[in-house]
């Protein structure tokens, strides 16, 4: 078998393993055990004075060990031969993409709505970081989607553009460094300064992806107009980066993200993005699930294709 063939199974076998079974609630996850070093290095390091050299130490000496270790297992897979090393591959591969848990999760929120808005409110509570207890059926399933169109770009499309660039080591350490800015990347009193530098590594990071995933939702409907809705709304956001899903989704459904919302007690007014503020039904949400299947199957097959090119050459 050619090697080119042979590098580019672990993403078809990895990706079809995400499809299939999501992230199962049994098996243990890399993620959750980044999370319990991230927390300890907080509860440790985020008090009195120098937190915010701290807070940089800690998260670059994370995304390289975690870099560092993912190299140094694969290069030792790899030594003793290409199969165990490919297998190494397809695990971070099937750990490192969420598309599936994603869309599970936003489908829960519709049909948590459908039985009751106190429902609804906890379930979408279990994927975006806003205060819910407050909000309106419109709001949401308006947070629902803002959370599909930006976890679209950090947990799918990323990883697969870090995993292009990187490597298994680079997706692995991708999202090291998403889980830091979802831990601590907030300017909130307790993570402002501890949690700078992550916020910003995470900006850096998601640059090109972000943008990318406008680009792919896009081109997915065929809709090649609403680039310039994107161009010209994508930077109306808190984050350089989520913006842009944000309203290439909005474009897309012809609805208005964005407003005034509470986080961890704090009121934070984001800019709107679009301005049709229309009712937004099931069916937006079966839209939006369909958009997110498209992108992350384009990404997929260009992926694919970056990887088979590298190995022919």
């Amino acid at each position: 078998m050619p090697d080119w063939l042979l590098a580019i199974l672990p993403l078809a076998i990895g990706w079809m393993l995400d499809l299939l079974l999501g992230d199962p609630a049994w098996l243990p996850h890399p993620v959750v055990g980044f999370g319990k070093i991230i927390a300890l290095g907080e509860r440790t390091l985020n008090r009195s004075r120098y937190r915010r050299l701290k807070g940089a130490l800690m998260a670059v000496l994370l995304i390289a060990a975690v870099f560092a270790s993912a190299w140094l297992l694969r290069h030792l897979c790899m030594q003793a031969n290409a199969l165990c090393a490919y297998t190494f591959d397809t695990i971070v591969i099937f750990f490192c993409l969420a598309g599936t848990t994603l869309i599970r999760e936003v489908r829960a929120v519709q049909t948590a709505l459908q039985r009751s808005l106190e429902d609804g409110r906890q379930q979408v509570s279990r994927i975006v970081g806003r205060d819910t207890t407050q909000l309106s059926a419109q709001e949401v399933r308006t947070a629902a989607l803002e959370s599909l169109a930006e976890n679209l770009s950090d947990g799918v499309i990323a990883p697969l553009f870090w995993l292009a660039l990187l490597g298994a080591p680079g997706m692995l350490a991708y999202k090291m460094v998403n889980t830091l800015d979802s831990m601590i990347g907030y300017r909130t009193e307790r993570y402002r300064e501890f949690g700078c530098w992550a916020a910003r590594i995470d900006d850096v990071a998601n640059y090109i992806p972000a943008r990318l995933t406008a680009l792919l939702m896009v081109l997915a409907t065929g809709r090649l107009r609403l680039l310039n809705f994107v161009c010209k709304n994508g930077n109306k956001h808190a984050s350089p980066n989520s913006g842009y899903p944000e309203a290439a989704l909005a474009g897309i459904l012809n609805c208005r993200f964005g407003g005034p919302h509470i986080y961890f007690g704090q009121m934070v007014d984001k800019p709107f993005i679009g301005s049709n503020d229309r009712q937004l039904t099931h069916f937006d949400i079966r839209t939006a699930v369909r958009v997110s299947r498209m992108a992350e199957t384009l990404m997929v097959a260009i992926t694919t294709a970056t990887i088979a090119i590298k190995n022919i050459w």
